[in-house]
């Protein structure tokens, strides 16, 4: 199974890409919701949470309170370690479960983290949705009503645009229309379609 890893920085338009690879019949495991997964009610990660940083972490109803924890571990590195230890791998976990239930010619697995987490050696191909700086602010501003500084400390906390590419196989510039952007994924599923099939 021919296996694509999607990233990007914050504002690339990693989803509008991946939403058109889905678009097209391609199996798209988001690691994202697999890491909203392990932590549902009643699974043994949300237990292990609450047991180590307390009741202020769980909702009324039970579920994790995600800003709560958010908070802890941005202000507390050893914390946020503790986190990783837990989390990483039972999310690895999910996302191989979805991928081999993936019934498609070949599947995508998009990823903010994957080359910094090390999913990507679950891949077979990277794929980098890039965009210049200056647009990744612009978008993620106007989407997400915040302002350019927080954007800034995001883009700073990620791996650097440079690294990113460097480590792509293949690369959309997605600084054009939405319409462009699905070219180009249109284009690079033929690809993938090829390859898959000479595996």
């Amino acid at each position: 199974m021919l296996v694509v890893g999607v990233t990007g920085g914050i504002g690339s338009g990693k989803t509008a890409a991946t939403d058109r690879f889905q678009a097209l019949g391609v199996t798209v495991v988001d690691a994202d919701l697999a890491s909203r997964v392990i932590v549902e009610l009643g699974r043994p990660a949300l237990q292990a949470i609450a047991d180590h940083f307390g009741p202020g972490v769980i909702d009324a109803d039970g579920a994790l309170n995600r800003r709560a924890l958010r908070e802890i571990v941005f202000a507390n590195p050893d914390e946020r370690k503790w986190l990783e230890r837990l989390t990483h791998p039972l999310i690895a976990q999910e996302i191989l479960q979805q991928i081999q239930a993936s019934q498609s010619p070949y599947t995508i697995l998009a990823s903010p983290l994957l080359l910094e987490s090390g999913q990507s050696r679950m891949t077979q191909r990277v794929l980098v949705i890039d965009v210049p700086e200056e647009l990744q602010i612009a978008r993620t501003t106007t989407r997400d009503n915040t302002n350019a500084d927080g954007v800034k400390a995001i883009i700073a906390a990620q791996m650097k645009r440079a690294d990113r590419l460097a480590k792509a196989d293949d690369v959309i510039v997605n600084d054009k229309s939405l319409a462009e952007l699905h070219a180009a994924v249109d284009a690079l599923h033929l690809h993938y379609l090829q390859m898959a099939q000479q595996q």
